[in-house]
């Protein structure tokens, strides 16, 4: 494990980008194979109850997952770079804080939250929605349906897992610290993102201040 983390440094030191980009490609391609494997288990389950003899094997959609790894790939990784060393650049010399302090860190979370985590998920689900084929009608229906809930949800967690990350965690390695959550992360908006016009969506999507009326 030691070995394994030198040499995970030394990639960083001489190769930051291509390193951030295949770790996020690799991590948001298994957690969506881990979302599947949620969606089918519970699909299975529904199944059984109707159908107690029935079987049903699980099946990776490699195409999907091949999808889902180049939003880490193409998005997540350089821009994710680009992103946790810009804002903490910009904050440090910009706004002037103290590194570490409490307001140091409440700016961090502020903008990662309110600016990099909006963009995020209208990112991914326009680009899935456009990767697996659909209209541009279609992709703007979808956001609607899984925008607020996807906000809403991650935006419980998130907040927590940032703010010992902007406390402890040197800005060099802060994009891995978010990529070993990403994996959690890639899981739920992937699952969010296969369970289409779930009941608990129209109960999110029923508060959305935007909604046509």
């Amino acid at each position: 494990m030691f070995r394994l983390w030198k040499w995970y440094q030394n990639c960083l030191t001489f190769h930051p980008v291509k390193t951030q980009v295949i770790s996020s490609g690799f991590l948001w391609g298994t957690g969506d194979i881990a979302a599947q494997y949620i969606t089918q288990s519970a699909a299975k389950n529904r199944l059984l109850q109707t159908y107690p003899d029935a079987e049903e094997e699980f099946k990776i959609n490699w195409k999907r997952v091949g999808i889902t790894s180049m939003f880490g790939f193409g998005f997540v990784g350089p821009v994710g770079h680009m992103w946790y060393e810009g804002l903490d650049r910009f904050i440090r010399l910009r706004l002037q804080l103290q590194p570490k302090s409490a307001k140091f860190v409440g700016a961090k979370l502020a903008m990662d939250g309110l600016i990099f985590g909006p963009i995020d998920l209208v990112v991914f689900f326009s680009y899935m929605g456009f990767a697996n084929g659909k209209e541009v009608s279609e992709v703007k229906e979808d956001l609607k349906r899984d925008f607020v809930p996807a906000f809403l949800l991650s935006g419980t967690v998130w907040p927590i897992i940032q703010v010992a990350n902007f406390r402890y965690v040197p800005v060099r390695y802060q994009l891995l610290y978010v990529n070993l959550f990403c994996l959690l992360d890639s899981a739920f908006l992937s699952w969010v993102e296969q369970q289409n016009n779930a009941p608990w969506k129209q109960w999110f999507t029923s508060f959305n201040p935007f909604k046509e009326r």
